[in-house]
């Protein structure tokens, strides 16, 4: 007989056999749509159609639709493209490396993480393309390849060219990651479903057997696929670090943003998580597989990655009065007493403060403080991108070049679309896709359910 330990929480509750999981995530894909999902999509899809109003007017009407001058030449494109990116990070982080470590925790979560992941990069990738005025023009200018029409090549000094490189192949490596978990999953909705909907599924499932030797390979592929996505975890957010960090403006031109980066983006990452997990957990009621005991340890990641982003805060202040740079002390200066002085603290408060909350075991154990806290963690972190962005650019070295940013409703309006389409594809894939994984919950609930087993 073997019985789970009694010091550490069970993963999946309610004494659910291997037909339980089946059906229990199975339902919702075989389900017809109900009015609170047809609510949630078109909310979304409105979001989409109202920002694609925006989108429309700056590639028609090119950049000068947003509020960029001269001086501020880069601020809500630039922000949003690496906050989006950021929240990418934890499906990587929680497929990938919790994979290599065998955490059995990562099982519930892991499948709507990746989903996340994807969506994100998708809707990181409009700003730099946007950015270009008339991409359809010059966005192949950004790849390498030979040019048939003289002798310019792309510069492979420029770091913007490496954020071509290693966002294109961390959503390549997240992309196949994420399908071939899907493929049990599919086979096993397939073998439920008739008529259109078993055709359908039985295509995405590529002929899936079940058979030992399908089983070794599927593991095997996912090994070494965690295997390549582990390094992208620190090297994206490092090389998108290195836009700011290899340039002399002061406040930007300093060592310590890339570990600083891919802090704060697994930090951001496991807070969106935890707002779409939550969510996703009651309207599906799947409270017996994403149980509390994961909600808890995704906190602890936060605390964790929070206190890293607070210390950072601390040394880059510590790093400007010991540099005896007077541009770069005043940068810092700036940041807390300048003209944007509400976004500094705004950034402080959600990413410094809040946190420290988790260590409260009733805090980190609520659902409803959870909920609260993984949004305000995500609004201070897109303030942080802001400071780090428009405070540093709006005043240098020259007082005469000095000018303040102000949003347009064209900034505005390319913002909610990526929200209206992240939100809309994420609704897409938890109706007609299963949001948990089938296969790898089975695989670890002998060991982690709180059921007894002979």
């Amino acid at each position: 007989m073997q019985v789970t330990s009694s010091v550490r929480e069970p993963l999946v509750t309610g004494g659910k056999s291997y037909h339980d999981v089946t059906h229990d995530v199975s339902r919702h894909v075989e389900a017809k749509p109900n009015i609170r999902w047809f609510l949630a999509f078109l909310t979304s899809a409105g979001v989409l159609a109202l920002g694609s109003i925006a989108v429309v007017a700056t590639v028609w009407e090119g950049i000068g639709m947003w509020g960029l001058n001269k001086t501020v030449g880069w601020a809500w494109d630039i922000t949003n493209f690496v906050w989006w990116v950021g929240i990418g990070h934890a499906g990587t982080l929680i497929s990938a490396v919790l994979l290599l470590f065998r955490q059995k925790w990562r099982t519930s979560i892991n499948r709507a993480a990746e989903a996340m992941t994807i969506f994100a990069v998708i809707c990181a990738a409009m700003f730099p393309v946007l950015h270009m005025g008339r991409p359809w023009l010059g966005a192949y200018w950004a790849l390498p390849l030979p040019n048939v029409f003289g002798s310019l090549w792309v510069n492979f000094n420029s770091p913007l060219l490496w954020d071509v490189f290693a966002i294109s192949t961390y959503f390549s490596v997240s992309l196949v990651f994420w399908y071939i978990g899907l493929i049990p999953d599919f086979a096993t909705i397939r073998d439920r479903a008739t008529g259109l909907r078993k055709i359908i599924y039985g295509a995405l499932s590529f002929g899936w057997d079940g058979a030992a030797k399908s089983w070794s390979r599927y593991e095997s592929v996912s090994l070494i696929l965690a295997g390549l996505a582990t390094p992208l975890v620190l090297s994206v957010h490092t090389i998108v670090s290195f836009d700011f960090a290899t340039s002399v403006i002061p406040g930007w031109h300093t060592t310590i943003f890339p570990p600083y980066f891919v802090a704060g983006a697994i930090f951001s990452g496991f807070a969106m998580v935890l707002t779409l997990m939550i969510v996703t957990r009651k309207v599906y009621k799947l409270e017996d597989y994403i149980t509390m005991g994961h909600i808890e340890l995704m906190n602890i990641v936060i605390i964790i990655t929070g206190s890293i982003v607070g210390i950072a805060y601390i040394t880059e202040f510590f790093i400007a009065w010991y540099s005896g740079v007077e541009a770069e002390q005043y940068a810092f200066i700036n940041r807390a007493t300048g003209p944007y002085w509400w976004a500094y603290w705004s950034m402080m408060t959600c990413n410094v403060i809040s946190p420290q909350l988790f260590w409260f075991k009733k805090i980190r154990t609520s659902i409803v403080a959870t909920f609260a806290l993984s949004i305000v963690v995500n609004i201070g972190m897109w303030f942080e991108r802001f400071v780090i962005i428009v405070t540093s650019l709006h005043r240098d070295y020259l007082p005469s070049s000095w000018a303040m940013f102000y949003p347009t409703w064209a900034d505005v309006g390319v913002y909610l679309f990526t929200f209206g389409l992240f939100f809309t594809l994420f609704f897409l894939f938890a109706k007609f896709f299963p949001v948990i994984n089938m296969a790898e919950v089975k695989s670890v609930l002998k060991s982690s359910s709180d059921k007894v087993h002979k």
